[in-house]
């Protein structure tokens, strides 16, 4: 609890408070145990990763960096050194070297008159399946390399990289049925006196950023979308997670023309400024914090010509009504909430679980996270290390807050909140409040934070005073209780799940969002119309030599020809 003072409460100054509860927040420590680490004992420690990323993949080749470079590391520790252990290494790009990446995407693009923008989009849909066939190649160094990387479990690695593939089937397949996307005049027709054919052309240069988590899938639900309609592309590579897309580049440079695609890496802070300063993205594809999103769109000299793709932060609830189905609740909940240790925007980060039931609730849940299975990312484990360095002490931060304000760790007795390396056992606190950081941030990680409510109306002002605008979970059986919450939920989120977790799957379904969670949708066809303008042909239908003309033109032109 938080010190004693002599003091009367209402004499306490508002900087005082602060002072005092940040104090007792940093008498929680972790309790530790041995780190997960991998020695040559292990099949597994003759199969990890060694990435050369010192190079440059601009305009289609690997060039030569004589740069920085930084090591990079697997949150597992190496028995031998007692450190993380090391498995690649990544180039540190500087200004003059980000902005060429840029500029040969703009060479590429030229103005929308080169090669890839010109090519028909069946020849476009040609070269990207060939680039399914040469990332086919590698999927099983890829598939090991989130393991290793990001500690993604070994069947959730494979999954990433088939999800992937299956999405980009799923694109392929949506543009071969219909390339206007269901937006009609797939062929010349006449509307009010005027004949029109619609196809979907590209925007320009854009600049693709993804997170840590999901660095192919997300990265890959933007990027190949963009490419199909013609964009030309910098592809800024990720501090953590990045490995993956260096062992892409020989891939991309088999089946691209030269500068389609251009990988840019190092700080953000350093190489981010100088691409958007020049002018030459007209597309942002971005997966991340709204902070950093905020920044790139400032950087630009002209922002209102400045397209923005954005999955941004997402703080989900899962409402516990009383008549709830209990098992599917706790099940649900857990799933939601600890799935790749939490590390997703559509994990379930808050549950707000009505007085009546709360008890059983959080003793059930207790014992469901208390199953899962902790350890090394192939060994079966659902709870793996942290990849991100400073990420076990901002949730050591986060629980100690909260029991500094009254919460309860109600997993103690069963190793919530221990620390094992970069591991972090699943943490379940009881009893949060709106006044705990843990209510407010999204913690992007394994602290499961349950509140209570005795009215129905103290989780509306929860949502209704929350940034997030992602995704709801309700738990009920009762139809006349759900609807209130739909109603009101449906201008506040992007997604309401019915006892289910929160998610983004199946990717024909729309991921939206409000508020500082997204900028766009994201879907087989909706990341396709993200990246592309509709462009309309048209004639006066009474005009007979335009009219004939018409009748020729999807064999003469690319743009027109039909799949």
């Amino acid at each position: 609890g938080a010190p004693s003072t002599t003091a009367p409460p209402s004499r306490i100054s508002p900087l005082s408070v602060l002072f005092i509860t940040k104090m007792a927040a940093k008498t929680f420590t972790c309790p530790t145990l041995p780190p997960c680490a991998v020695g040559d004992d292990s099949p597994m420690y003759a199969k990890k990763p060694m990435v050369d990323g010192v190079f440059k993949f601009i305009g289609g080749e690997r060039l030569p960096f004589s740069g920085d470079a930084i090591d990079v590391t697997s949150p597992i520790v190496d028995k031998a050194t007692g450190e993380r252990t090391k498995i690649g290494k990544l180039a540190q790009f500087n200004e003059e070297e980000a902005v060429a990446a840029v500029n040969a995407a703009a060479a590429a693009w030229d103005r929308g008159q080169g090669a890839w923008p010109q090519m028909s989009l069946a020849d476009r849909i040609a070269a990207i399946e060939k680039l399914v066939v040469e990332l086919g190649k590698i999927r099983e160094e890829i598939v090991n390399v989130l393991m290793w990387e990001i500690c993604k479990n070994s069947s959730d690695a494979a999954k990433e990289f088939d999800r992937t593939t299956d999405f980009i089937a799923a694109v392929i397949k949506s543009l071969r049925a219909d390339p206007t996307l269901s937006m009609g005049f797939q062929k010349f027709q006449e509307v009010s006196g005027v004949g029109c054919q619609v196809r979907r052309g590209p925007i320009g240069v854009m600049l693709g950023l993804a997170p840590f988590n999901y660095p192919l899938n997300e990265m890959y639900a933007m990027l190949i979308p963009c490419l199909l309609m013609g964009n030309t592309c910098v592809l800024k590579i990720p501090a953590v997670g990045g490995l993956v897309h260096l062992l892409t580049a020989d891939a991309f440079a088999n089946v691209l023309p030269p500068g389609v695609i251009n990988f840019v890496s190092g700080a953000g802070r350093k190489t981010m400024p100088p691409i958007m300063e020049t002018g030459l993205v007209d597309v942002i594809g971005f997966i991340g914090g709204t902070g950093a999103m905020d920044k790139l769109i400032k950087q630009h000299p002209e922002p209102h010509r400045l397209k923005v793709f954005a999955q941004l932060a997402g703080k989900n609830i899962g409402i516990v009504l009383p008549d709830a189905d209990l098992e599917t609740a706790v099940k649900q909940c857990m799933l939601g909430s600890t799935s790749y240790n939490g590390q997703r925007c559509t994990a379930v980060k808050l549950m707000m679980v009505h007085d009546s039931i709360a008890d059983l609730f959080v003793t059930k849940l207790g014992e469901k996270i208390a199953e899962l299975k902790a350890g090394l990312p192939w060994d079966g484990a659902a709870i793996t290390p942290l990849p991100e360095p400073a990420k076990p002490a901002y949730l050591e931060e986060l629980v100690g807050d909260a029991l500094a304000k009254g919460a309860k760790l109600a997993n103690a007795d069963k190793g919530g909140g221990s620390l094992a390396g970069a591991l972090f056992m699943p943490a379940l606190l009881d009893g949060v409040t709106p006044a705990m950081r843990i209510f407010q941030e999204e913690q992007f990680g394994p602290v499961i934070p349950v509140a209570r409510y005795s009215d129905i109306s103290e989780v509306h002002a929860a949502v209704k005073a929350s940034w997030n605008g992602q995704q709801a979970a309700i738990f009920t059986q009762d139809v006349n209780a759900a609807a209130p919450l739909i109603d009101a939920l449906a201008t506040q989120v992007g997604r309401i799940n019915l006892n289910m977790q929160c998610g983004r799957s199946p990717d024909s379904v729309p991921f939206a969002g409000r508020r500082s969670s997204a900028m766009g949708t994201m879907s087989i066809t909706e990341a396709v119309r993200a990246f592309s303008v509709e462009t309309a042909v048209v004639f006066t239908a009474s005009d007979a030599p335009s009219k004939k003309m018409s009748e020729g033109l999807e064999k003469a032109s690319k743009f027109l020809a039909p799949l």
